[in-house]
C-alpha cells in the first residue's frame, strides 16, 4: 500500500509541473540562453522545483490525514516536517531567489551550511563512522563539519549536473530508488515514505522536462533534490548495516559526486576560481565529442543506473563485495577520465609519472653536471663531440648543433660534425634524413668572457613520444653552459684568425635568417623546428 505514495507523487507533480510551467509563461518568467554553457535555444522558465516542492508537501499532509491509505496506522508528521522538510524549505526558498536574483556562491555556501546545521540539530546528521572498528560515536565537533560537508557536496552536486534536460532529475531518480530499497531492508517507514514522495515527485517532473524540455528545475529544484537525498542517505544509514550505511549512498551518487569532484579538481589544477561556471562538466565534454543531446543524457543515465547496481551489490555486506564493487567502480572512472581528455588530468597523471621517474632525471642531472665539468679539459672539437654524447645520448637528445659567429675556418678539423653552413654545425648519433633537422629542439645562446656573442647551441630530439627524464633548467643551472661557452671559446682561440668582416657579419645569422637570441639565464628558451 506504501507504493501508492508514489502514484499520488507522480499525479500531483505531472499537475503540478504543467501549471507551473504555464503560468510561469504567461508571467514572462521564462529564461532565455545568456551564455555558452546553456545548452536551449529558447526562453525556458527555470521554476520547476515549485511544483517537486509542493508536490512533498502535499503527500506529507495527506500521509498525515489519511495513513491508512498509505499503509500505516499513524504517521508521524512532525518527524517529516521539521527535521527533513523545514531545512529543505529553506534551500527551496534560496534556490527560488537565486534563479530570479543571482545570487553570489558564498552566500549561498552559507545558506546550505546553516540548514545542514538544523538538520544535524534535528538529530539527522553524521553521528559516528561505522567503518571504524567497534562504531565510535563522533562528537559534534567532528560529527557537524562532516555533516555539513556531505550536504554541501550532494546538494551542489545535482546542481552542477543540471545542465542537460532532464539529467539531473533522471540521476536523482535512480539514486532515490536506491533509497527506497535501503529504507525498505532497514523498515524505517519515514525516509521511505519521504523517498517514494520524492521519486515519484521527479518521474512526474521528468515528463515536462526530458528532451526536449518545456521546462527546467531551477536551483530551487536542482538544490532542493540535492539537499533532501544528502539527508535521506543520512536518515536511512541510522538503521542500516554498516556497510550499507557507508558504501551505498557514496556509489549510487556516483555521477554527481564525481562530476562535482572533477570540477573542484579541474579549477583547483588551472588555478581558476572554484565557483565559476565553466563549459568542462561531463555533459559538456560528451557533447563536444559529437554526441547529440538526448544520446549524452541517455549514456549518462546508464552511467547513473551502473553506479546504482553497484550500490546494490553491497547489500550483503562483505569485503569481496566492497572490493570487488570498488574495483570495478575505480577502473571505470580511470577509463572514463582518459575518454574525457581532461587537460588537467592528464597533466597530473605526467607529473605523476615523472615523480615516480625521479630516480632518472636525478641521475641525468648529476651526468649533466659531470660533463660540465669533462668540458674544463677540452681542447678540440671531435673530443667535444665525444664528451656530449656521452652524457646527452642516455638521456634520449638525438643531436647537438653549434651557431658561431665569426664562423668555421675551412682547414679546422670537424670531427663528426657535419657542416650546414659557414657558421652552422650539427652533430646527431643516427643519420638523419635531410635536411639534418629533429622534430623538437632547445637553443640557449653563448657568450664570450668579454661579453660579446659567441653564438648559439642547440639540441635536438627526433623522437617526442617517449618522456624525457630530465629537468631542462639543469642545463643553466648546472653551469653546463658556461663549460659549453669557456670550451667553445677556447677550441676557438686556436683557429687560424679571419680578416673577412663580412663573413663574421653574414655568420652572425642563421641560414634561416633568424638572428641568435641574445643569451637569457633565467630560463631556456625552446625553438621547435621541423
Amino acid at each position: 500500500m506504501q507504493f501508492l505514495v508514489f502514484i499520488a507523487a507522480l499525479l500531483l507533480s505531472a499537475i503540478f509541473t504543467r501549471l507551473v510551467r504555464d503560468y510561469a509563461n504567461r508571467h514572462g518568467w521564462a529564461t532565455p540562453p545568456a551564455s555558452d554553457r546553456h545548452i536551449h535555444t529558447r526562453p525556458i522558465p527555470r521554476v520547476g522545483g515549485v511544483a517537486i516542492f509542493l508536490t512533498l508537501w502535499c503527500i506529507a499532509l495527506l500521509a498525515h490525514w489519511v495513513p491508512e491509505h498509505f499503509g500505516m496506522s499513524e504517521f508521524p508528521l512532525t518527524q517529516l516536517t521539521v527535521k527533513i522538510l523545514g531545512p529543505a524549505t529553506i534551500i527551496f526558498l534560496l534556490g527560488l531567489i537565486d534563479d530570479f536574483c543571482q545570487l553570489s556562491a558564498y552566500i549561498k555556501f552559507s545558506v546550505q551550511a546553516l540548514a545542514a546545521v538544523l538538520l544535524y540539530g534535528n538529530g539527522i546528521g553524521i553521528s559516528q563512522l561505522t567503518i571504524l572498528a567497534g562504531h565510535p560515536h563522533l562528537g559534534w565537533l567532528v560529527g557537524l563539519p562532516l555533516t555539513i560537508l556531505w550536504v554541501l557536496w550532494i546538494t551542489n552536486a545535482f546542481n552542477l549536473i543540471d545542465g542537460l534536460d532532464g539529467l539531473a532529475a533522471g540521476s536523482a531518480l535512480l539514486s532515490t530508488l536506491v533509497s527506497c530499497v535501503v529504507a525498505m531492508l532497514g523498515h524505517n517507514e519515514v525516509v521511505l515514505i519521504l523517498t517514494l514522495a520524492l521519486a515519484g515527485a521527479i518521474t512526474g517532473f521528468l515528463r515536462y522536462n526530458f528532451n526536449p524540455a518545456s521546462i527546467f528545475l531551477g536551483d530551487c529544484g536542482s538544490l532542493l533534490i540535492g539537499f533532501l537525498i544528502s539527508a535521506i542517505a543520512i536518515a536511512g544509514s541510522h538503521k542500516s548495516p554498516t556497510m550499507v550505511a557507508v558504501a551505498i549512498p557514496i556509489v549510487s551518487l556516483g555521477l554527481p559526486i564525481l562530476d562535482v569532484t572533477f570540477a573542484v579538481l579541474r579549477r583547483f589544477l588551472s588555478y581558476k576560481r572554484l565557483f565559476a561556471p565553466d563549459r568542462e562538466h561531463i555533459h559538456h565534454k560528451l557533447l563536444g565529442r559529437g554526441i547529440s543531446h538526448r544520446q549524452t543524457v541517455l549514456l549518462l543515465y546508464s552511467v547513473s543506473a551502473c553506479f546504482c547496481l553497484f550500490s546494490l551489490l553491497l547489500l550483503n555486506p562483505g569485503g569481496a563485495a566492497l572490493a570487488a564493487v570498488l574495483v570495478v567502480v575505480g577502473i571505470g572512472v580511470l577509463i572514463g577520465v582518459q575518454q574525457l581528455k581532461y587537460h588537467e588530468f592528464l597533466e597530473l597523471g605526467r607529473v605523476a609519472s615523472r615523480t615516480l621517474n625521479q630516480r632518472h632525471a636525478i641521475a641525468n642531472g648529476i651526468s649533466v653536471r659531470r660533463t660540465a665539468e669533462s668540458l674544463e679539459t677540452c681542447t678540440s672539437l671531435p673530443q667535444f663531440c665525444q664528451i656530449l654524447r656521452e652524457c646527452l645520448e642516455p638521456i634520449g637528445f638525438d643531436g647537438f648543433g653549434l651557431y658561431l659567429s665569426t664562423g668555421l675556418p675551412a682547414e679546422v678539423d670537424l670531427g663528426s660534425f657535419k657542416m650546414v653552413s659557414r657558421s652552422k654545425v650539427q652533430y646527431f648519433w643516427d643519420q638523419l634524413p635531410e635536411p639534418c633537422d629533429a622534430n623538437w629542439s632547445l637553443t640557449f645562446s653563448l657568450t664570450k668572457q668579454n661579453g660579446k656573442s659567441l653564438g648559439g647551441f642547440t639540441l635536438y630530439r627526433k623522437n617526442t613520444v617517449s618522456p624525457l627524464w630530465m629537468d631542462l633548467d639543469a642545463f643553466t643551472t648546472t653551469g653546463f653552459s658556461n663549460a659549453v661557452e669557456a670550451c667553445v671559446e677556447n677550441i676557438q682561440n686556436d683557429w687560424p684568425v679571419h680578416g673577412e668582416e663580412e663573413i663574421s657579419k653574414k655568420a652572425a645569422y642563421e641560414p634561416s635568417g633568424k638572428a641568435i637570441r641574445p643569451k637569457f639565464r633565467q630560463s631556456i628558451p625552446v625553438r621547435t623546428s621541423g
